[in-house]
């Protein structure tokens, strides 16, 4: 039975999904938290969680705190993100934090099934950030190193992989290019053929891969 948290000030939605979870099999929601301090306090009387569903706004301590807590005191804890945020730039920030996948609070019962299910034994979920292709790659082994399976990473440039770790930061596709020395057209070159070459077909596909091969460091 896996064990699950969930972070959450929107007292109402929370209730709800927690009675949801609990009819999943193999799934048991143990642990409510109104926000990073809380669930840190109730961490004093109750076992680590597997998994973590966790908001990003909330008072207190945020999303991005939290994130920062687990990873740094329950290493082992998955994340996975539930927010109404969907910008690349809360993806992103939370996937360097160590999150493992990502749903919008209006999911379906069946896609959080899905994904608690893939968190678990795959460590990780992939929605549609990734294609097919990718997601299997990174599903083979999460924790696997750049210099364990070189086989999987594809020739970059130096541009390239100058283009991929600028994109791992809050920068504009706009910013980059300037950052880079390169008109905005050439960018967008830099960012459709890496989509095609590393089997992504979003920024924080890209930014996921970045993380998994070693390209930037979190």
């Amino acid at each position: 039975m896996q064990k699950i948290a969930m972070i959450d000030d929107h007292n109402l939605l929370r209730s709800g999904l927690a009675n949801i979870i609990n009819e999943f099999n193999g799934f048991e929601v143990t642990l409510q938290a109104v926000n990073g301090r809380d669930f840190i306090e109730k961490m004093q009387t109750h076992e680590p969680p597997d998994i973590v569903l966790l908001d990003i706004n909330m008072t207190v301590m945020n999303g991005y705190e939290t994130a920062a807590w687990i990873r740094e005191n329950l290493p082992q804890v998955k994340i996975l993100v539930l927010s109404m945020l969907d910008t690349d730039y809360a993806f992103i920030r939370m996937l360097k934090l160590g999150a493992r996948g990502f749903m919008i609070k209006d999911s379906h019962p069946d896609q959080f099934y899905r994904a608690l299910v893939e968190i678990r034994d795959n460590g990780i979920y992939m929605n549609e950030i990734l294609s097919p292709k990718m997601a299997h790659r990174l599903n083979k082994d999460y924790s696997q190193t750049i210099d364990a399976a070189p086989n999987l990473i594809p020739r970059l440039s130096d541009k390239e992989i100058e283009f991929l770790k600028l994109v791992c930061s809050e920068m504009t596709y706009r910013e980059i290019a300037m950052e880079m020395g390169i008109s905005h057209r050439t960018a967008d070159g830099y960012r459709d053929t890496l989509f095609n070459k590393l089997g992504v077909c979003t920024r924080v596909g890209l930014v996921l891969y970045s993380i998994k091969n070693g390209i930037v460091m979190v």
